[in-house]
């Protein structure tokens, strides 16, 4: 029995190790656009929250409405924690007006308060894609990226999930869940310095 009893230890100690953090990549610049509702969205509001985000426009014939509704079974399986917000961008803004918007998220049964659907100037919109989601251009061609993004409580980017793969929906509820039981909010990592390393996929990338 002696003989067993350090492969049992180890075994029951490497049970008890907790996950390791998930990494922090970059922050995302702050923001102001316009919502469904036709009132201005500050990227303030989103600050304490952790957040999901998407590039989308409301006539895509392609993988749109796939992801949306990916997202909204991402909103039902966190309707217990109203610390976790949903955050759809659209790449289409000369169409996608707020009243399309709006028309787009009641299709999709998005919760007010927990969805939301943002449009704005196409150059705000193209930055924010571009160079702080880094998942490529909202230059008219209407080609965006098929992946979710999560962020921390502070903005930072911390995965990136393509709707397209299997699996990659129930590892995102599963970083949910991590960043919900991340200690004060994140803050301890905030000292170890942002990840470079990551290659941010592309605007075609699945």
């Amino acid at each position: 029995m002696k003989l067993f009893l350090p492969v049992a230890l180890s075994i029951a100690l490497a049970g008890c190790r907790s996950e390791p953090p998930l990494p922090v990549y970059w922050q995302i610049p702050a923001f102001r656009l316009t919502s469904q509702s036709g009132q201005p969205f500050d990227s303030k509001s989103l600050e304490g929250n952790i957040w999901v985000a998407d590039f989308i426009f409301t006539t895509c014939p392609g993988p749109c409405p796939r992801m949306s509704a990916q997202m909204r079974g991402v909103q039902t399986a966190v309707e217990s924690m109203p610390g976790v917000k949903l955050v759809s961008f659209t790449v289409d803004p000369k169409n996608d007006t707020p009243a399309a918007l709006a028309a787009y998220a009641t299709r999709y049964h998005a919760e007010p308060g927990r969805w939301f659907f943002l449009t704005g100037e196409q150059a705000a919109l193209e930055t924010l894609c571009r160079n702080g989601f880094k998942l490529g251009d909202v230059d008219g061609s209407l080609v965006h990226s098929t992946r979710f993004v999560l962020l921390d409580r502070h903005s930072r980017v911390r995965g990136f999930y393509s709707t397209l793969e299997d699996g990659a929906l129930p590892k995102l509820l599963h970083d949910i869940r991590t960043l919900v039981g991340e200690p004060d909010g994140g803050r301890a990592l905030a000292g170890a310095g942002l990840q470079s390393r990551y290659s941010a996929p592309q605007k075609q990338a699945q």
